[in-house]
């Protein structure tokens, strides 16, 4: 009984191991875009990255035939809403500002625009995942793809020469 229980554990660590040797550079690039961190400097972005593999790893005995990929990344999801939606900021602690692709984007945005663009899940899921209707989920995802492309550029300086309209 004890040699084939050890097996089974033995499996179970070689086939997780499999698993975050195909996923996690996927999941991290996933995490680090939620994040809006830079790719080099993302230490947000791993330890979601490292809670998500946790969990999973946690039910990957009981997942049967459910997708491991789709279970770290519904965590992931979760848990980055869970803390910057429901944590404020608190004044006093450091908190590195957004410098990512993706960082002129509210964490709700930057949320949907991964989910639905970056990992290509359908509009119903999302929705069913976030908890919103599938219209917010569309309208929130319209404007975070406009943002991206069509960036709200500050006023660069004038040229030399050019005239000041009258107010």
């Amino acid at each position: 009984m004890h040699d084939r229980q050890v097996f089974r554990e033995n499996r179970r660590a070689r086939e997780f191991e499999s698993f975050v040797a195909g996923a996690a550079g996927r999941l991290l690039r996933a995490a680090t875009l939620l994040t809006a961190e830079d790719p080099d400097a993302n230490p947000r972005a791993r330890r979601l990255l490292t809670l998500a593999l946790g969990h999973t790893y946690a039910r990957w005995h009981r997942l049967r035939g459910e997708d491991p990929y789709d279970c770290a990344r519904q965590y992931l999801a979760v848990r980055f809403a869970r803390t910057a939606w429901h944590r404020p900021w608190v004044p006093g602690r450091a908190r590195p500002g957004p410098r990512g692709p993706l960082a002129a984007l509210t964490a709700q945005e930057r949320l949907v625009l991964v989910l639905r663009v970056y990992e290509g899940i359908a509009e119903e899921r999302t929705a069913a995942l976030l908890g919103f209707p599938p219209e917010r989920v569309r309208a929130i995802c319209d404007r975070a793809v406009s943002s991206v492309l069509h960036p709200v550029r500050p006023p660069g300086p004038r040229a030399l020469g050019a005239k000041v309209a009258p107010s």
